[in-house]
Parts: structure tokens; sequence; C-alpha cells
């Protein structure tokens, strides 16, 4: 492979290293982890918007105060957000990182020995 911008040949093939286990590997994890999450989110988020629009009697209930069901829904979207990006630090940081470390430092090696 030839960099065009300076004509000298690397030694990395990226297409073969986007198809290699390891990598797919890594892929799958991510995917595994991050669909499910946007999906339930979408679902939790349209629920909101859909009883904000269709059921403003039951949004409307008080619960302390002037405190009522839809801000009760609408602080959970907010804590739901941040709980789902400290899942996904966590989960970067345990599983994701890892893998793509290990792939960077042999891609690193891979390009010092070129």
């Amino acid at each position: 492979m030839t960099d065009s911008s300076t004509g000298a040949r690397s030694a990395i093939d990226y297409i073969a290293e986007e198809n290699s286990p390891r990598f797919r590997e890594l892929k799958r994890a991510h995917r595994s982890f991050v669909f499910p999450l946007a999906v339930f989110f979408l679902v939790w988020y349209f629920v909101y918007v859909l009883l904000a629009g269709w059921a403003p009697e039951f949004m409307a209930i008080k619960l302390i105060g002037d405190f009522n069901v839809g801000l009760l829904i609408g602080l959970g979207q907010f804590m739901t957000t941040f709980a789902i990006t400290m899942a996904y630090v966590r989960f970067a940081n345990r599983r994701l990182d890892p893998m793509s470390s290990a792939i960077r430092a042999d891609l690193e090696k891979q390009e010092a020995g070129a």
C-alpha cells in the first residue's frame, strides 16, 4: 500500500485488519452494547413525548406540591442519559479499550517495522 502524500510504502493492510477476527470482535462488542441501549432510550424518549401529547391529564397528576408526573418523567430522561453515559464509559474502559489498545499496538509495531 502506498501513501499518496509521501510516496512511502506502508506495511499495514488496513482492509485486512478491518476484516480480522479481533477487529470484528471489537465491532461486535461495541454494537452489542450500543444498539440495545440506543433502542431502549429512543423508546423511553418517545413514550415521554407521546404521553405529553396524548395523555396530558396523566402527565399533570400532581405528586408533591407542583411537582407532577410529567416533571418526574422529564427528569428521568436526564437521569437516564447520565446513567447510559456512565455505563458506556465503564463498558468501554473495561472491554473496548483493552481490545482497541492491543490492535493499535500491533499496528504501530507493523508501521515501525516498515
